[in-house]
Order: structure tokens, then sequence, then C-alpha cells
């Protein structure tokens, strides 16, 4: 990368380097779960963690957070390591966890109440349950909340002391999807307002509607990382139809695609969409032929998702520390 590509150390709010995080004894018995993760996120943006269940995700967050020291590496939050100098970094954090585990028989006023006795500076309670619109619920208890209230509960507690840095962990689990775009507009004005947010999801069109830059990970390692357009660059766009049963006519040449059939039904995956649908609708016109159920996209980053986490299942992890050459070129360093 072009070192003018690459963020100032003044403007790194996150820096991981070589972080490694082993349950158990060395040996089959124990278990590797971060091996080796370089990242970078800079002031005001949000950086998506992505993976599959078991890839390190959660591991990685809680080492970042300061909840657990690590194997090995280095972590900095606002220039501090957040485990060993807990005290100067979490009044200026946030941390939506998976599970809030407030007690059920506390009301939500009552919880906010004992949460805000324990943050610095916390914001009025109103104002938090205002943010993420539970003003209503403020008199029930928490364990009579829905679920996805529950979660909203979890950010307003989160969101109380007014975090410089945002930690969320799955944050739209549960929610139904008036309630997650409620929560996207709001991650939106604080990441806005300055705020560094670093989120993992399971949701793929969460991270890309989003996120700055995002990380894949596999087996407790980066595999890519980048922009969205980053990440999904070189993978193929599609295009589907039908052919009616009196299109005899053979197929059209479209140079550097690939067609499959499936009866009358057929895919195309090019590297360039404009111009191989030019070459299809140009065919279909001069032999007038209506192409059925047409449809035209480029690749998604749910696509670039699984084919990455295809091939990375495919090679596996090491276990070294001078193994990660290639994976320390697709660090997260460029904005």
């Amino acid at each position: 990368m072009e070192t003018s590509q690459r963020l100032h150390s003044t403007d790194r709010v996150i820096e991981v380097t070589d972080l490694h995080r082993r349950y158990g004894p060395a040996g089959a018995t124990g278990y590797h779960a971060v091996r080796g993760v370089d990242l970078a996120v800079g002031r005001g943006e949000l950086f998506a963690l992505l993976g599959t269940n078991g890839a390190g995700k959660t591991s990685t967050m809680e080492l970042i957070e300061g909840l657990a020291a690590p194997s090995g590496g280095q972590v900095r939050v606002l220039g501090h390591d957040p485990y060993r100098e807990r005290a100067a970094v979490r009044p200026r954090i946030g941390i939506m966890l998976q599970e809030g585990g407030f007690p059920g028989d506390l009301t939500v006023t009552e919880t906010g109440r004992s949460w805000s006795g324990m943050t610095s500076g916390a914001r009025p309670l109103d104002e938090a349950l205002e943010l993420v619109g539970l003003i209503g619920r403020r008199d029930v208890r928490v364990k009579q909340l829905s679920g996805g209230e529950r979660r909203r509960l979890d950010l307003a507690m989160a969101l109380l002391g007014r975090p410089e840095v945002l930690f969320l962990d799955e944050p739209s689990t549960g929610l139904d999807p008036e309630a997650r775009a409620a929560v996207w507009r709001l991650v939106r004005e604080l990441r806005a307002q300055g705020t560094t947010v670093l989120l993992t999801t399971h949701y793929l069109e969460e991270a890309e509607e989003l996120a700055d830059r995002l990380a894949i990970m596999h087996g407790g390692q980066v595999v890519t990382a980048g922009t969205v357009a980053e990440v999904i660059a070189g993978r193929p766009s599609r295009i589907t139809f039908e052919l009616p049963e009196f299109a005899g006519t053979s197929l059209p040449t479209l140079p550097g695609a690939e067609i499959t059939a499936d009866g009358r039904r057929f895919t195309v995956q090019t590297p360039s969409l404009q111009a191989t649908l030019t070459d299809l609708l140009g065919w279909a016109n001069h032999h007038r032929v209506v192409l059925g159920a047409l449809d035209a996209r480029s690749a998604s980053l749910e696509e670039a998702f699984l084919a990455i986490a295809s091939e990375a299942a495919h090679q596996p992890p090491a276990d070294t520390p001078a193994a990660p050459t290639a994976r320390r070129r697709l660090i997260g360093l460029a904005r």
C-alpha cells in the first residue's frame, strides 16, 4: 500500500498487532482462537469484523475491549493498553455485549440508574432511552421486555457515557426490520459526530450499509480487509435470464464471460457487467428474442463473503507467528 493511503499513527484509535488468544494449555488439548490478527481503526470510522461462527470475532473483540489479556501481541485503544490500563480507557469507551445480562426483576429505569452510578460523566438516563426508542418502556421490568427491546437497552447502557469508542457485538440480533433501521440511523449519527465504532455482525447487509471498512476472519485470522468495494473487487457480476421455448438460435458470444444453463434458464458470470449486458441485449434485439426474468447485478458482499470463507476453509491456519506474510498485506490500514 502507498504510504499516503495509510492511517497516520495519530489517527489510529484502535491498533492491534500480531494478536493471539489461546484457551487452555499448549498443544492439541488447547484452542488457539485468535492467531496473529493485525488491525487499525481510524478516528470516526466504523469498522466491521465479519466471520462465520468460531472465526474468532468475539474473542478478538474481548481483547480489544480489555475484558481479557492477550496470549501474545499488542492492543492499543486511545493510546493505552485496554487491559493493563483499564482505568484510562474504560471511561472513554462503550461496550454492547452479545447479551447484557441485566437482572430481570429490575425496571428499565432502575437498571439505567444503577448503570449510571458506575459510568463517568453519564448522560441523562431519559436521553439515552430516547436515543434507542425505549422512553415509553422505562417502568417495565427487564424480564418483560421483548428480545429486541433488551438489545436496545444494552445499546442505551453502552451510550450512557458518551463514548469516544463504541464496541457493538451483534447489535441487531433480535431486532425487527423497523428497529434495525432505527439502530442503523443512530449508529450513523454517532459516527457523524466523531464516535469510532467497532462492530461485529452476522448480517452482511448491516456491514455493507454501515461500514467504512471491514475485515473477514476465518480460523482466528484476518483473511481479507478493506472497503466493501475492495473486498468485492474481482468477484464476478451475474446476469440471469430465461429463453423462450421457440428460441432456437445459438447463444451469443460474450467475451470474458462464463455461461451456464439449467434447462431454459441461463446464468452469466462476468468481470465486466456493463459490456457483457450490452452484448447480450444487442444479441437479443438482433434475433428478436425476449429474455425472460432478466436480472443483472454486481457482486454482493454476501457472495464475496461466502467465496472467501469457502476458499479459507481449504487453507488450514498456521500456528506459528512466522506464517502470516500473506495475512499482513491484507490488514485494514488503508482508508
